[in-house]
């Protein structure tokens, strides 16, 4: 096989088992975290002289557009995503509704989201389940979602493989939020930091349930799948622009365990090749060692504005054991605000910091918001293409 015949998923392939192929592979819109704001795509499918749609939400929290094959043609997309059904059996989640200026939202989980009906972007969280419980038989009585529910696997397998053999692109199995970002999530963020310090039983207690979850979630999804090389995805977000949500000690003692239960629980359990992606936004160098001990293969994305995120550095550093998935292109200041020009040098840059010995997926650091003008969006492929 010549490396000029690469299919998309060879390449993204070659890039995770540190090779470098025939050229960097891109990701756009394969996981919540690397997609693109409903606005943007529209303003996208226009300058690329597409026709006029109306946009699937693949995402309703974040407003994320479904990236449509046309898209992904035009611009080589190396990647697509599967992303669990709906469940059947659910007590919790209530279809958007209008009250007074906000659409408002009740997920599975029974977390409330609102989003303003004028120059709204995206839903915020209002309201969590376990805000009012701190004991075990307060866990006991709320209703925890069916890890298992048919629903959620429905159809799966049919979109890994026409994802594998039809699109011949990698695929990435979504999850939902992280073990860790899903406690915060269902307490409200105050109330499990205060847990985590002042009442760890508890705080051990959810990380339990919401890991026996995420095992029993894995352990069907990697059974529907079959032997199928893929991209296993979680997400947390550990860290803030400037410095750690949580200490090393306290990640050590309260996360860490159960992240390694997880992820090497992937690994043992799939039967065929399996890659875990990770996510965090913001400064989380510090826990990267930990990452790396748990299971993790590919970090996303590197967030280049944040404390000691510097690509050469990591990449340096870490780059034996990871692969880096995004930080292609600053998208807090370049690739908003940027001229077309400082969207080439970046990506130039990025490409040079990071491509070396493959372990390098090109994306957007995080998801491309609604500020985004399109001709930056496109020196940014143009720049990946003829550079990368």
């Amino acid at each position: 096989m010549g490396n000029d015949r690469m299919t998309s998923n060879e390449r993204v392939l070659a890039a995770l088992r540190h090779q470098e192929p025939d050229r960097i592979p891109f990701d756009l819109g394969a996981t919540a975290v690397t997609g693109m704001n409903v606005h943007t795509y529209r303003k996208l499918r226009d300058a690329l002289g597409l026709p006029k749609i109306d946009p699937v939400i693949l995402d309703i929290t974040q407003q994320l557009a479904l990236i449509d094959e046309d898209v992904k043609t035009a611009l080589n997309v190396d990647v697509s995503g599967v992303l669990p059904g709906a469940p059947r059996k659910n007590s919790h989640a209530r279809p958007i509704e209008k009250k007074g200026n906000y659409f408002r939202r009740v997920d599975e989980w029974g977390i409330e989201w609102k989003m303003p009906i004028e120059n709204g972007h995206y839903f915020d969280m209002v309201a969590h389940p376990l805000a009012d419980v701190n004991d075990e038989a307060g866990l006991m009585a709320y209703q925890w979602p069916d890890p298992t529910d048919e629903g959620l696997f429905a159809e799966m397998k049919v979109q890994t493989e026409h994802i594998l053999n039809d699109e011949k692109r990698a695929a990435v199995i979504g999850s939902g939020p992280g073990v860790w970002e899903l406690a915060l999530w269902l307490n409200g963020f105050e109330k499990f930091f205060s847990n985590m310090a002042a009442d760890k039983l508890f705080a051990h207690a959810v990380m339990r349930r919401v890991t026996d979850y995420k095992l029993a979630y894995w352990k069907k999804a990697l059974d529907t799948i079959g032997d199928h090389p893929i991209i296993a995805n979680e997400a947390d977000d550990l860290a803030t622009q400037q410095s750690l949500l949580i200490s090393p000690r306290m990640y050590k003692e309260l996360v860490h365990p159960y992240h390694k239960e997880l992820f090497q629980f992937i690994h043992s359990y799939a039967k065929g090749e399996v890659f875990v992606f990770y996510h965090s936004c913001g400064a989380c160098k510090p826990l990267i060692p930990y990452l790396i001990e748990e299971g993790v293969n590919i970090l996303n994305p590197v967030q280049v504005s944040a404390k000691e995120m510097d690509t050469a550095v990591l990449k340096r550093e870490f780059g034996k054991d990871l692969t880096f998935w995004g930080g292609g292109v600053d998208t807090q200041r370049i690739l908003p605000f940027g001229t077309e020009e400082d969207v080439r040098e970046e990506v130039k840059r990025r490409i040079d910091d990071l491509r070396q010995g493959g372990g390098f997926v090109f994306a957007a650091i995080h998801n491309v918001q609604s500020d985004v003008p399109a001709n930056n969006f496109l020196a940014m492929l143009e720049t990946l293409q003829a550079y990368g």
